[in-house]
């Protein structure tokens, strides 16, 4: 049996997140819309193993998933009949043929997120659906100052909004980076691991920080006490990508 590994590109908006039974789903999701194309293929079911769970209303330039299959299709073969069959809002960028050891989720060594912020005085009707608008300007140097007491090797239980998780929230964010021009500020995220709702938890604190709503003097011992209600709320996904997943 063949893995094949994929990389997908896709517009979030009217889908449930990206994994199937995540949560009491009420719409469809990125996976289960995938894996209805593969089925169509096969003939059989499919299953679709993806890198990371992205959010309701959460977009991604760069997914990665693998599934296994007994079809005699070339990988760009796989490729052209998914988009053939997908929606437009998904498009499989690429589809590669790899070692039957391949996980797309047990193998990720890092995940880039990037989330847009449009500061124009009059924010573009095209961007709308993408970008989160900020009606104040941020300080940008506020928020690299709060992204710098971020990065780092921590405990985040902070950012967590499952008050019964059982897994470790210590994680290693390796770097924030955060550009801006005179319409759009856009942060970027590297990191080994995130769980839903993580990193719109920590934009939303840099975000506040850049408002003057939080003290970036204030952030370490925020993030010590592990106290969900002491972080600003979290942004909306609209404005968040999944840019990257990263492999050895």
């Amino acid at each position: 049996m063949r893995n094949i590994e994929l990389v997908i590109e896709y517009d979030g908006s009217r889908y449930d997140g990206w994994q199937k039974g995540a949560s009491a789903s009420r719409g469809v999701t990125i996976q289960e819309k995938i894996e209805e194309v593969l089925t169509k293929m096969e003939e059989q079911p499919v299953e679709l193993i993806g890198a990371i769970r992205t959010e309701a209303g959460v977009h991604a330039y760069r997914q990665a998933a693998n599934f296994h299959t007994d079809s005699k299709k070339k990988a760009y073969e796989i490729k052209h009949y998914l988009n053939r069959y997908l929606p437009r809002d998904i498009a499989v960028l690429e589809a590669l043929e790899v070692n039957d050891r391949f996980h797309a989720a047990f193998l990720a060594k890092a995940f880039v997120f990037q989330y847009r912020i449009t500061i124009g005085e009059v924010p573009s009707v095209f961007d709308r659906k993408y970008n989160y608008y900020c009606f104040k300007k941020p300080d940008v140097s506020a928020m690299k100052a709060a992204a710098a007491h971020i990065v780092g090797t921590k405990d985040f239980k902070v950012f967590s909004d499952n008050r019964r998780m059982k897994k470790s929230t210590v994680r290693d964010i390796s770097s924030i980076d955060i550009s801006a021009d005179e319409k759009e500020i856009k942060i970027t995220i590297t990191g080994d691991d995130f769980w839903p709702n993580m990193a719109r938890n920590i934009v939303g604190m840099i975000l506040a920080a850049g408002l003057s709503e939080l003290e970036t003097e204030q952030i370490p011992d925020i993030i010590a006490s592990g106290e969900r209600e002491r972080v600003p709320r979290a942004v909306e996904p609209k404005g968040l990508f999944l840019a990257d997943v990263k492999y050895e």
